[in-house]
């Protein structure tokens, strides 16, 4: 054996698990920490409601739909080169955006910034598993699942300290030295790996997936501007249905798919994606429309708004692990089940909550909210690998990231695109003329943020009116959501207790 192939030492896998660990540090908080900084990027940058949108469902959107072909491209070429090239990429990128002064450049630039983190993400995750074996190889991918939840969840928090000081910049740059400091230990610690047996890339499987993707994002960001029956927005939503038909049938006749689809005749394996979307629209939208809400509309300043966002998050660092302890009583079925209806009552609870409420009234929903999601949190990882044979585990992984963070770009198109028409509809009841172009134009501006520019269409309305009616939109999506988290609790527990021999023979 020589000196290469040598086993690493305990010191020598934790580095590596360091690496990787910051990188699922890094990936997310470029995610969230913007969010704080939109109204301050659309006062630097200008633009409309769409590109606003765009400059977080654009990394979403490129990060979720190329994350199974990023993990193809490791296999073939190499874990470590395609862990490092993405961290690269992803940190000169992070740099540019700092230095760019208009808004679409800059949406172009998320995008591939999110494209750099799947090629990071998915290398660093392939490189991890040849390391580690067993249950020191769950415990690995539990940490980083857990590392990846922080990174969510913080984001919003440490943005804003940045911003308060810094300037918008600042969230875009705090990943930088979380990068390099990844790349050192990846560069110097991690050997090349490949799949001996790998046979290229399912490329039209990739394009497929990502092209129908864009186009169900594209269609339902547009549609709250011109509205859904317009027929670029039904053209759209109709090819993203199509592409979809299409990549189902590519899948199904590839030798070597980037999507088995045999897997979903796993009835646990399908409970696993619901719980792996489950936090997109019970948690991570809170991430984003919470300090839009505070900062943009509520007149919080960033540092306030982080101090609120904390209640949210705080539990993500002590109740995974309170979980996992929890396991030897209760089955990750019914643990995950209880999370999300603790969740779906924090949602209720802070639907309730509107505008200018003292805020003593409102901590409380968002820790149940964080406490809630965080007993699934630590627990997803290690359940995607285990409901399914062990030959087909890392397929089984990429689908599970792949589901979820996909899932988290789409739930925010959705959502934004639901809390737009909510409040157009609440504006239209309180404006003299009805519900016309500028309610709709207003409604687009608050969602994103920008509530002065909205109170100038909305004139003779009082802005204690527009806030009242945009607390009603806000609440009466929150309950809409509680409701579907209801729903995927009950799902999940079902599914998740049909035994293997029924799954198997499914």
């Amino acid at each position: 054996m020589t000196a290469r192939t040598l086993p690493h030492s305990t010191a020598e896998k934790l580095m590596i698990l360091a690496a990787v660990c910051l990188a699922a540090l890094a990936m997310p908080i470029s995610f969230t920490g913007p969010a704080v900084a939109l109204p301050s990027i659309a006062r630097a940058l200008g633009g409309s409601p769409v590109e606003l949108n765009w400059v977080t469902n654009a990394f979403m959107l490129a990060f979720g739909s190329s994350l199974m072909a990023s993990g193809a491209l490791a296999d073939n070429y190499g874990r470590k080169r395609i862990f490092l090239t993405g961290l690269g990429l992803f940190g000169l990128f992070s740099l540019t955006l700092s230095l760019v002064t208009n808004l679409v450049l800059f949406d172009i630039l998320r995008a591939a910034q999110g494209l750099s983190s799947a090629l990071a993400f998915s290398g660093g995750m392939a490189a991890l598993a040849q390391e580690f074996e067993g249950n020191e190889r769950t415990r690995a991918f539990s940490l980083i699942g857990i590392t990846f939840g922080v990174g969510l969840s913080f984001g919003p928090i440490l943005s804003g300290v940045l911003i308060s000081h810094f300037g918008w910049q600042a969230a875009i740059l705090v990943t930088v030295p979380l990068t390099i400091i990844a790349f050192g230990l990846g560069a110097s610690r991690l050997r090349e790996t490949r799949d001996p047996d790998a046979r290229g890339i399912d490329w039209p499987g990739a394009i497929s997936f990502t092209a129908a993707l864009t186009l169900l994002t594209s269609g339902i960001l547009q549609a709250p501007d011109i509205g859904w029956g317009h027929p670029l927005v039904v053209s759209l939503l109709a090819g993203a249905i199509l592409v979809f038909g299409i990549f189902a049938i590519i899948e199904k006749r590839a030798a070597r798919p980037m999507l088995d689809l045999s897997l979903f005749r796993y009835p646990r394996f399908v409970g696993v994606q619901l719980l792996a979307a489950a936090p997109a629209y019970s948690f991570v939208v809170l991430l984003i429309l919470l300090p839009i809400r505070y900062i943009g509309v509520e007149g919080f300043s960033e540092v306030q708004t982080g101090q609120m966002m904390l209640a949210l998050s705080a539990p993500l660092l002590i109740v995974p692990f309170l979980a996992a302890l929890l396991t030897r009583w209760f089955s990750p079925a019914i643990l995950c089940s209880v999370g999300l209806l603790i969740s779906a009552a924090g949602l209720f609870w802070l639907s309730r909550c509107m505008p200018g409420q003292p805020v003593e009234l409102t901590l409380p929903a968002l820790v149940l909210i964080g406490f809630g999601i965080s007993l699934p949190w630590g627990l997803m990882d290690g359940l995607a690998v285990s409901v399914v044979p062990k030959e087909r585990a890392g397929m089984a992984t990429g689908i599970f990231s792949t589901t979820r963070i996909a899932g988290e770009g789409i739930a925010l198109a959705i959502v934004s695109a639901l809390l737009t028409a909510l409040l157009s509809w609440k504006l239209g009841a309180v404006l003299p003329g009805g519900t016309g172009p500028n309610a709709v134009e207003a409604a687009q501006k608050i969602a994103t943020g920008n509530l002065a520019s909205a109170l100038s269409l909305l004139d003779p309305v009082s802005r204690e009116v527009v806030l009242q009616s945009y607390g009603e939109a806000f609440g009466h999506l929150l309950r809409i959501l509680s409701e579907i988290t209801v729903v995927t609790a009950i799902s999940i527990f079902v599914v998740m207790r049909i035994p293997d021999k029924q799954a198997v023979a499914a």
